[in-house]
């Protein structure tokens, strides 16, 4: 395979690993409710959604590791502790979240058949295709993504040369820190740590063996499938943002409802009636490819675990798609309640992790690692805590004192501060 077609499978196959039931659901409804504020929300969305996952492949380029390698500065321990939870996160939210989305807008308007037999039935799929894993990359970058791709652009091409009527007030107080928030809900900064992990192994698998062409491909898909993101994120947030005056959805409904319901919405303005079967199609390859890479990923790091045992591997993935098609029975809109307070505890560690293996190395020294993932843990944990007390006067007021607290990013500054002032103080002992 010539470098340029391998360069386009490979950042086509990451594209869609990422971009599976959240990033086609969020972006649409988060316009539609910014409407003359788009651009906010779009720069907001784009920084949790787009760079920092970016950042989180780079970061792989330069490790060419496992998501081990991301946290064991702070500590061994700490790293296996953090990998084994993200995981369980991972194909136990994410992945059947993108089952559950695919029955809800692909599977019960056309068919009407149970979320059981929905979910059975695409996790079994799942399943064929982690275990036959070699031949991921290739298929979903040479296939798959193409056909996301193609039709997507199609639905936000159509919508934008589209005549619309004038956009109305936006009922977001702070457009940007929605859009950043709204950023969160695609899992995509942890799914850059485990999708990361799939296409490097992939590589390996092929042949890869030299580490700086490695380091190349990886890097320039990861800004390639950023790219991709980006377009189709703020294609679709303004698409929503144009049809918020045009199409009529019940805002008294569950934001699951309301986002499937608008998504329907613009594909049957866009496309007519064969919108309908587009958009179905395209849920369900989005969806899919984001399961099996979350699925190829943890059974990757559970085989490494046990000294590259493929029985471990095996029984990983069945076990992950058995988890997939119980959680699977719930619906999109309950998996995100139960996501927020896990969201708000190890988003922001992730996030941290992948901020510190980008930087230069003299700077995130161990130390820095240590004091900032433990500064960071700290707020994560109070942020959680306040989703289930929201009205403890105690949190409220901390929310209220810490700087940028009542948008739940009170972690930042604290983080930040910590490390810049530990490497201060160490290059002064130096």
């Amino acid at each position: 395979m010539s470098k340029n077609k391998e360069l386009f499978v490979t950042s086509f196959a990451l594209f869609s690993m990422f971009f599976g039931a959240g990033n086609l659901l969020l972006p649409p409804l988060l316009g539609y409710q910014a409407t003359d504020q788009w651009f906010w929300v779009t720069l907001g969305f784009m920084i949790t959604a787009v760079v920092i996952p970016i950042f989180g492949i780079l970061a792989h380029a330069r490790l060419q590791g496992t998501m081990y390698d991301f946290g064991k500065k702070v500590s061994p321990i700490f790293s296996t502790v953090f990998c084994i939870i993200i995981y369980i996160i991972s194909v136990a939210i994410p992945s059947p979240r993108t089952a559950a989305a695919t029955h809800e807008i692909s599977i019960f308007p056309n068919f009407g058949t149970s979320a059981l037999l929905t979910s059975s039935i695409y996790f079994a799929l799942v399943l064929v295709f982690v275990l036959n894993r070699t031949k991921i990359l290739n298929f979903i970058g040479k296939f798959l993504t193409p056909l996301i791709v193609l039709i997507l652009l199609t639905i936000i091409g159509i919508g934008l040369c589209m005549p619309h009527e004038a956009l109305i007030p936006s009922i977001f107080e702070t457009p940007l820190f929605d859009g950043l928030k709204e950023g969160y809900q695609t899992f995509d900064a942890i799914g850059a740590i485990v999708v990361g992990g799939v296409i490097i192994i992939s590589l390996n698998l092929k042949g890869h063996d030299s580490f700086e062409e490695k380091k190349k491909l990886i890097a320039k898909s990861g800004w390639i499938a950023g790219i991709g993101l980006f377009i189709i994120y703020a294609g679709l947030i303004l698409l929503g943002s144009y049809f918020s005056n045009e199409i009529e959805i019940d805002m008294s409904k569950g934001t699951d409802y309301k986002r499937a319901a608008l998504l329907r919405g613009i594909s049957l303005a866009t496309l007519g009636n064969i919108g309908t079967a587009f958009l179905s199609v395209l849920v369900a390859l989005a969806c899919f490819t984001t399961a099996v890479g979350i699925t190829t990923g943890t059974a990757d790091y559970f085989k490494g675990l046990f000294k590259k045992s493929k029985n471990a591997y095996v029984i990983t993935a069945v076990v992950a798609c058995l988890l997939g098609v119980g959680v699977g029975q719930l619906d999109f809109h309950d998996i995100i309640v139960i996501a927020i307070p896990i969201l708000k505890f190890i988003y922001p560690i992730a996030i941290v992790l992948i901020f510190l293996n980008v930087v230069s190395q003299k700077f995130a020294t161990p130390i820095v690692y240590q004091m900032v993932v433990l500064v960071t843990f700290v707020f994560g944990l109070i942020d959680a805590i306040a989703y289930f007390y929201p009205n403890s006067s105690l949190l409220l007021h901390f929310r209220e004192t810490m700087p940028l607290g009542t948008h739940d990013f009170a972690w930042v500054l604290p983080a930040l501060l910590t490390f810049v002032l530990v490497g201060m103080f160490q290059k002064k002992l130096e």
